[in-house]
């Protein structure tokens, strides 16, 4: 799929080889324009093969909501558009509800919603019983969408990646981009460690690394990175089909028979110099997500510590997951669902989120540099609207009509004064 020097020229260069920049690349390749996708580290290495594999609207910043309707439009024809089961599954999601509050806050999100909650509801007693099948408790009551999925990060965006790729798409690993070269107010080139591809048109898709390479060119874009800790569980029978979340953990089934868990309220921010140079910016959040988050200090180099040579340097982030959380989180579903009790603990990782102060993404042109599309800040709802992110990308990169109002999406909404607050959690 990659190869090993990139070309001297393209019409697009794409920063990244996540979900976003490939689901990019594949629709613009597919227009039959030259993409070079330019990946620091292996494709799909980070957080879009480390996330939890939901694909939702339920829940959703009403902002994103006409662009889940698109890319849900997209994932469901998504294993004959790039050949293979990416196991896309419409088994439907529960937030489930331990009081009449909670329930209420639900209600509000449907209400706020409009025609856009289209099947999600709230469901109790025996309906919402046969949802949980193993579970030891009843649940007050539950927010359920059964049109919303479930499927595989890794399988996904990788598949992704191989059909952009035989659409004609280039694809390179380990070259990482140091700096973009503008000319008269627009951009002209990108250069990697491997050397210069001259293009009119740049992606920005890094996740949380765009903050840096944008800074190159005098972009201020406010962004920082949240550790999320998950684990997979060995096959399991008789559990529940599709995904949940509550306040002490998350579930998602997997293809195998086992179960991706993770804490459903707690992640962790490790402190680093963008976290001072952006305080202002996140002190809404902060003030509004208190009780989600906790502060820490990385263990191994932080994002900011490594100067010019930062993207050679990490070529991966891989942090370590709080395994603490882990099994307390872990401990909390088998009271809940019995049936995990003595089930393996096949493996547990983290990933790194990259969140913007209002925590809905960057999917915009730039006013002040021509040539330049950003899509990042996805909070941790980057997978299952990837592929509607990349589409949405492909129109401002070829001027068409977007698919979708991108006023929301804006990067000046980070400089022209706009109060940022986010109306969901992160």
């Amino acid at each position: 799929m990659s190869v090993e020097k990139p070309p001297a020229t393209a019409d697009v260069v794409i920063v990244g080889g996540g979900i976003i920049g490939l689901s990019t690349a594949l629709f613009l390749a597919r227009r039959g324009l030259s993409v070079v996708v330019c990946e620091k580290g292996q494709f799909v290495g980070e957080q879009s093969s480390r996330n939890w594999g939901w694909v939702r609207r339920m829940g959703r910043d009403p902002r994103e909501l006409p662009l889940i309707v698109e890319a849900m439009r997209i994932w469901e024809g998504m294993d004959e558009l790039v050949g293979a089961d990416v196991g896309f599954r419409r088994t439907g999601i529960l937030y489930l509800c331990d009081n009449d509050d909670d329930v209420a806050h639900h209600e509000n999100w449907v209400k706020r919603a409009g025609d856009y909650a289209f099947d999600s509801r709230i469901v109790r007693g025996n309906e919402l019983a046969s949802l949980l099948p193993g579970a030891a408790r009843p649940w007050h009551a539950a927010l359920y969408t059964a049109s919303d999925a479930r499927a595989e990060p890794q399988k996904a965006a990788a598949a992704i990646g191989r059909a952009a790729s035989v659409a004609g798409a280039v694809l390179v690993a380990k070259c990482a981009v140091r700096d973009i070269e503008t000319s008269n107010g627009r951009t002209s080139a990108v250069v990697t460690e491997h050397g210069r591809i001259d293009c009119s048109k740049v992606v920005v898709a890094g996740g949380v690394w765009s903050t840096k390479l944008l800074r190159k060119v005098g972009i201020r874009l406010p962004q920082l990175g949240v550790r999320a800790s998950v684990l997979r569980t060995a096959p399991v029978s008789g559990g529940p089909d599709g995904a949940a979340w509550c306040q002490q953990f998350a579930y998602r089934k997997r293809l195998d028979g086992g179960y991706t868990i993770a804490d459903g309220s707690q992640n962790r921010h490790d402190i680093g110099a963008d976290s001072f140079r952006y305080f202002r910016d996140f002190m809404p959040m902060m003030r509004q997500e208190w009780g989600s988050f906790s502060l820490g200090v990385s263990a191994g180099p932080t994002q900011d510590d490594m100067g010019e040579t930062l993207f050679e340097r990490v070529r991966t982030l891989d942090p370590a997951p709080i395994e603490s959380r882990l099994t307390k989180t872990y401990a909390e579903l088998q009271k809940a669902f019995p049936i995990f009790n003595g089930v393996k603990v096949e493996q547990s990782w983290a990933g790194i989120i990259d969140a913007t102060p209002d925590a809905i993404p960057v999917i915009s042109t730039v006013k002040s540099l021509s040539g330049l599309v950003i899509a990042t800040g996805f909070s941790g709802h980057g997978f299952g609207i990837g592929p509607g992110a990349g589409r949405l990308a492909v129109d401002l990169v070829t001027g068409d009509t977007p698919i979708v109002d991108t006023a929301d999406f804006r990067y000046e909404r980070f400089i022209d004064g706009t109060r940022h607050r986010p109306t969901t959690g992160v």
